[in-house]
């Protein structure tokens, strides 16, 4: 019984978490600064959150894949966008006994290296790799690094158990 109870609240997590996510790329889009060469996501704040539960790591990478969908995402930019967050919370949740200040970094690197590649490619803007590198990270850096870090601190501070 206590395993299926276990399997009950990791899964309401990670349902909670990709919700959450939607929800906030949502309105991102509303603001208009969701996608694009310059893009804010408010949700890659969350990021940080499998520092906290494991559970994080399947519900970043469905509420990404969710919000490339509804967005109307071309299928490259749902699936690597998609696996950029994955694998950003893999690496982010094994770093998870080390600084605060290291877990947005595993999402900020994988967005910048494979981003860049969707956008030139998959959605043919006109510029370079480096470039675009450079203006997805500045994106994860204010959203991952600034909100999320903002956001994991909060959690430590208040004692929040996820």
């Amino acid at each position: 019984m206590n395993n299926r109870k276990g399997s009950i609240s990791f899964l309401t997590k990670s349902a909670a978490i990709a919700a959450i996510y939607v929800v906030l790329t949502e309105i991102s889009a509303l603001l208009g600064i969701s996608s694009g060469v310059i893009q804010f996501r408010l949700s890659e704040m969350l990021t940080v959150l499998p520092i906290f539960t494991p559970a994080a790591i399947p519900g970043l990478f469905i509420g990404c894949l969710i919000s490339n969908i509804l967005a109307g995402g071309v299928i490259w930019d749902v699936v690597f966008g998609s696996v950029a967050t994955l694998i950003g919370a893999l690496v982010t949740y094994a770093l998870r006994n080390k600084s605060v200040y290291l877990a947005p970094v595993p999402p900020i690197v994988a967005n910048m290296v494979i981003v860049p590649f969707v956008l030139r490619y998959a959605y043919g803007f006109e510029g370079t790799l480096p470039f675009f590198a450079l203006t997805v990270g500045i994106g994860e850096f204010v959203c991952c690094g600034i909100l999320g870090v903002f956001l994991a601190k909060t959690l430590k501070k208040h004692k929040v158990e996820l």
